[in-house]
């Protein structure tokens, strides 16, 4: 038996040290909506971000875990790599991105009929990929 899914989306934990950037990336370069900043059980501020009805949460610990993210995208590391966002308005971000001085490491790109996407980068080297469908 598999899991009783009751929202119909998943939601995100993003850990960073990098915080005002993260928040600024997320909140102001992505659109994306900052709900609310909480506090976390084991030190450290989680601010909370909608993305549709997905929560993102940047979650910013109060003591360095002392790792960074794998840099390289897809071919950078195993895991959890990147993470995707569909979107009406795809070369308006990659634009918005890119003049708030973001890497993209993937432009513009046909994937199949009817599908583009693009990636860019996070202040931590986070791949988001930007999914637009004709």
């Amino acid at each position: 038996m598999g899991v009783d899914v009751k929202k119909d989306s998943v939601d995100l934990g993003i850990v960073t040290t990098n915080g005002p950037a993260m928040l600024a990336f997320y909140r102001d370069v992505l659109g994306l909506d900052h709900v609310a900043d909480t506090p976390v059980p084991f030190g450290g501020t989680m601010h909370r971000l909608m993305c549709g009805t997905s929560l993102i949460k940047v979650v910013v610990p109060d003591v360095d875990p002392g790792h960074a993210p794998a840099p390289g995208g897809l071919t950078g590391a195993t895991g959890y790599r990147y993470w995707t966002i569909t979107v009406g308005n795809l070369d308006e971000v990659v634009a918005a991105a890119t003049a708030a001085g973001h890497r993209v490491p993937v432009g513009r790109m046909n994937v199949r009929e009817g599908v583009d996407i693009a990636m860019i980068e996070d202040p931590d080297g986070n791949w988001v990929e930007l999914l637009e469908q004709a």
